[in-house]
């Protein structure tokens, strides 16, 4: 495992640990469901990695009251604002890895570290299935880069650009560029809802796990698109 980790620990600047939000690890057992493939296996070179940010207040919106959505949107585990969905790796012309063989899950340990990252089991077994498997043979190495790299971003204010008027897409990517000196706005890809509301951020990483430029399936909308960002009261 250590292999894998040192050249992530070595280009990455050190952990901010600014995530703002309250979280509590649940107390009880944590299991994870079998995950069935839904799509092909695609086993190609990786060229890069996205690792895909969930605004939990426009997730949690209609969902507050889902059991399968308890833990991120009742509230009762804590009160999130970005969430992990994701770290993906990328291929060559969109034709990204994914639903590589294995019959590892990640270890009941490292689910627990991970679950203030990402509060739903359903979940982390879901994208170590799809895509961790892609990248290592480890799926608790998965869990650690993927902690790695959220405990190096700085979060910026969404409370407060919520309250700009005439947000747009441009403004929020500049915002975390300015929150973290290793990223430029070009590194951060949006997506929005039909109506324009904040879904995700995209954020984009070379090989190396620096930070690069989005391509335009992952950059999303141009920077002068108006976005709202629902903060949930």
């Amino acid at each position: 495992m250590k292999w894998w980790l040192a050249p992530l620990l070595l280009t990455l600047p050190a952990a901010a640990q600014a995530q703002a939000y309250q979280c509590t690890v649940p107390q009880g057992p944590v299991s994870l469901p079998r995950v069935e493939p839904d799509g092909p296996v695609r086993q190609t070179a990786i060229t890069g990695y996205t690792l895909a940010l969930t605004w939990s207040p426009e997730f949690c919106r209609f969902r507050a009251d889902a059991p399968e959505h308890t833990r991120q949107c009742s509230g009762r585990s804590g009160r999130f604002a970005l969430t992990v969905h994701g770290l993906w790796p990328e291929g060559r012309g969109g034709d990204w890895p994914q639903w590589c063989p294995t019959r590892r899950q990640p270890s009941e340990a490292q689910v627990r570290a991970s679950m203030c990252m990402t509060p739903d089991a359903a979940l982390i077994a879901h994208e170590w299935a799809r895509h961790g498997a892609c990248m290592t043979p480890s799926p608790d190495a998965y869990l650690q880069v993927t902690r790695i790299l959220w405990n190096s971003l700085r979060i910026p204010d969404f409370d407060r650009l919520s309250r700009q008027r005439g947000l747009t897409a441009g403004a929020i990517r500049a915002a975390f560029a300015d929150a973290n000196p290793y990223w430029d706005a070009e590194d951060v890809g949006l997506v929005l809802s039909n109506r324009g509301w904040l879904r995700e951020l995209r954020l984009c990483y070379g090989a190396d796990f620096m930070p690069t430029a989005c391509d335009a399936r992952r950059y999303g909308p141009d920077d002068d698109t108006e976005v709202s960002i629902w903060r949930g009261l």
